[in-house]
């Protein structure tokens, strides 16, 4: 599998470049589409789908969520157009403050209202009737991972497996703001949830390994860019303490794959889910070497390798469905 054509200036359209998106869907030989999702609670949410243009049928479904700060139209495509090549169905929305959907930028005030966003959309998605019969998988990016663990956990039987990248259930020590100030926040956002003003590392250069990647991911022209907000800060942290108290009750087959070197997400967690989680069926990969952006802000030859693994794993799963 190539890699895309990465951009090497600046003021691009796109993260591959200035080609217009149907035309790069077809030259990469997948259908793509995008459009708006109401939420139950009356929330307009981004959404896209990417799925194969081949006559072969479909292998299986991937209900995708991405990461903090992020969304799904820049670098997170790169997997959802890889994984649509290789006979995946692919959706994704853009969680309330983030991309093009409703809400302040950067502002999550209730990890619990997202679960059940992301569950109402895949939810839309396993009642259309061209997707019967076919596997459902949760795939995740770092806080994206965490919702997924979420989502599966509010709906344990709901899907078939989980395919989770730099999970964050829980915010590594060298980005975490130090005793007092978690206190001091969590005071604070009862106050100011908005507020963004929360110290911590520059995220974005601590997950991406490759310069010239670097310089593509800070060209998304809807990235939030602020510092983290009061009320999203202490969300998070409420999250990763759940999840860190709650890996024994993972019962869904999933693969985890996170890098060795990740100062954003701990990778010692991850090894914590894999040894604690129920579930009967479980694969980890620790990458040594490998940063927090496993399939975008690596070298091209350290991407294939974690793709490899991916579709390895989901090939292996839709044999059995």
């Amino acid at each position: 599998m190539e890699q895309e054509n990465l951009p090497t200036h600046e003021a691009e359209l796109h993260f591959w470049g200035n080609t217009p998106e149907e035309e790069h869907y077809k030259k990469q030989g997948i259908n793509a589409s995008k459009s708006f999702y109401k939420s139950p609670r009356g929330l307009s949410l981004f959404r896209r789908s990417w799925l194969p243009s081949s006559t072969n049928p479909p292998r299986g479904v991937m209900c995708m969520v991405h990461g903090y700060g992020n969304d799904i139209s820049w670098t997170f495509q790169s997997t959802a157009i890889f994984l649509a090549q290789m006979g995946y169905v692919c959706f994704g929305l853009d969680i309330e403050g983030h991309g093009k959907s409703q809400g302040l930028r950067g502002y999550v005030p209730n990890v619990d209202l997202v679960v059940q966003d992301c569950l109402s959309f895949f939810d839309s998605i396993k009642s259309d009737p061209q997707f019967h019969g076919l596997p459902f998988f949760l795939y995740g990016e770092s806080m994206g991972a965490a919702i997924c663990l979420l989502i599966h956990l509010a709906n344990p039987k709901g899907f078939d497996g989980a395919v989770l990248v730099a999970p964050m259930c829980k915010i590594s020590d060298n980005v975490k703001p130090r005793w007092p100030i978690p206190e001091v926040l969590t005071l604070l956002a009862k106050f100011l949830p908005t507020l963004p003003i929360v110290p911590t590392a520059d995220i974005m250069h601590e997950s991406i390994k490759v310069e010239r990647k670097l310089r593509i991911a800070e060209m998304n022209p809807t990235r939030y860019r602020g510092k983290p907000r009061l009320g999203t800060v202490v969300e998070l942290l409420k999250v990763t303490d759940y999840l860190s108290q709650n890996l024994r009750k993972v019962t869904i087959p999933f693969i985890l794959l996170h890098g060795s070197m990740d100062v954003v997400t701990d990778p010692n967690v991850s090894r914590s889910l894999y040894e604690e989680a129920n579930s009967k069926d479980k694969t980890i990969k620790i990458y040594d070497g490998m940063v927090h952006s496993l399939l975008f802000g690596e070298t091209d030859e350290n991407i294939e390798i974690v793709r490899h693994d991916i579709i390895s794993w989901l090939n292996d799963r839709c044999k059995k469905n």
